[in-house]
């Protein structure tokens, strides 16, 4: 892969990732124009469960990536005092009758330390898996906070801007995009629009392979200091986000409240407040997909699932690539021409 070398970004989407990469790129020098349909983080961000780990088993193409995922978030943290991260560790428990087996930074617990780590739990499995470097965000105030890390270093963002496609120069190489505003000029333009960056690069001929993949949010009342950790469990992902508020991921909603009712103790009073089903843009095979379009020269791709886990990661790794002209082996699996 050439190195893909610029100093005049556009940059369309202004969930997670396209945020991380905005910033990164502005902060690195580059001119950096954020475009999005909405606000920062409304879409697909907005209903991410958000769990940021680098613990278990770390395999596949972004493993690297992965691996490096809550060391990112700490150096996030340094350069934007304030931004929303907890870190409050995770609990998982598998089924009764699974063999523990743990793997990066993960640790082997007894009921007695579940029982310590959650004293709400009503009973303490035999055993389970505690990485007590896991830990969540504010989807939305992280992203809100790395469009004002953008902005600081000197990005251009318009919001409300709904992009209709990607624009040439006669020669064929990238020009910028087309919006309902106008035209946005750019000798390159990274797509980090969820699901929509399908239709956005076909808009040029070229395919995505990324499909809507539904992704259902609980919102739960709760009593304050309920759950802890972050709970995995056979029926849920569990957090508490507020002194009265708790978000689940999981299929069912009344299977959810159910469950959340027998496992904590207190929790009688818990109620289901709202469900919002996420569209998460998910590739082919499941892996992300990161990098230059050969055909199409000046056209970058970050998609993803696991973006808000990613993001941090990713968006100081591709604004390297795109402004320092390094090429990074940890997106060397991730690259658009293996499909």
């Amino acid at each position: 892969m050439s190195p893909l070398v610029s100093q005049d970004l556009v940059v369309v989407g202004a969930g997670i990732v396209g945020a991380s990469v905005a910033y990164h790129a502005a902060r690195a020098g580059a001119s950096v124009t954020l475009v999005d349909a909405g606000r920062p983080g409304a879409g697909v961000t907005a209903d991410s469960f958000a769990w940021i780990g680098a613990s278990g088993v770390l395999e596949g193409p972004a493993g690297g990536l992965r691996a490096t995922a809550t060391a990112e978030y700490h150096r996030l943290g340094a350069e934007l005092p304030g931004l929303p991260v907890n870190w409050s560790g995770s609990l998982r428990w598998p089924r009764e009758g699974s063999a523990p087996t743990a793997g990066i930074g993960q640790t082997i617990v007894d009921a007695a330390t579940v029982a310590t780590l959650e004293p709400a739990v009503r009973q303490p499995p035999e055993w389970a898996l505690w990485a007590p470097g896991d830990g969540s965000v504010d989807s939305v105030g992280m992203t809100e906070g790395l469009v004002a890390g953008a902005r600081t270093h000197g990005a251009r963002v318009h919001l409300d801007t709904p992009v209709t496609g990607v624009r040439r120069d006669a020669a064929g190489r990238i020009a910028g995009v087309e919006t309902a505003a106008g035209p946005l000029s750019g000798t390159t333009v990274v797509l980090a629009a969820g699901v929509a960056t399908a239709a956005l690069g076909a808009s040029v001929g070229v395919r995505v392979p990324v499909e809507p993949s539904p992704s259902p949010l609980f919102r739960l009342s709760a009593p304050a200091g309920l759950v802890r950790t972050l709970v995995n469990t056979e029926d849920f992902d569990l957090r508490q986000v507020a002194p009265d508020r708790l978000i689940a991921a999981a299929d069912s909603p009344e299977r959810t409240l159910a469950a959340v009712r027998s496992t904590f103790r207190g929790a009688g009073s818990v109620e289901l407040l709202s469900t919002s089903i996420g569209v998460r843009p998910m590739p082919a095979d499941g892996e992300p997909i990161i990098g230059p379009v050969a055909e199409v020269p000046g056209l970058y791709v970050a998609v993803m699932h696991a973006a808000v886990t990613l993001a941090a990661a990713v968006g100081r790794l591709v604004a390297r690539e795109l402004v320092d002209g390094t090429v990074e082996p940890a997106l060397s699996g991730c690259r658009p021409d293996r499909f």
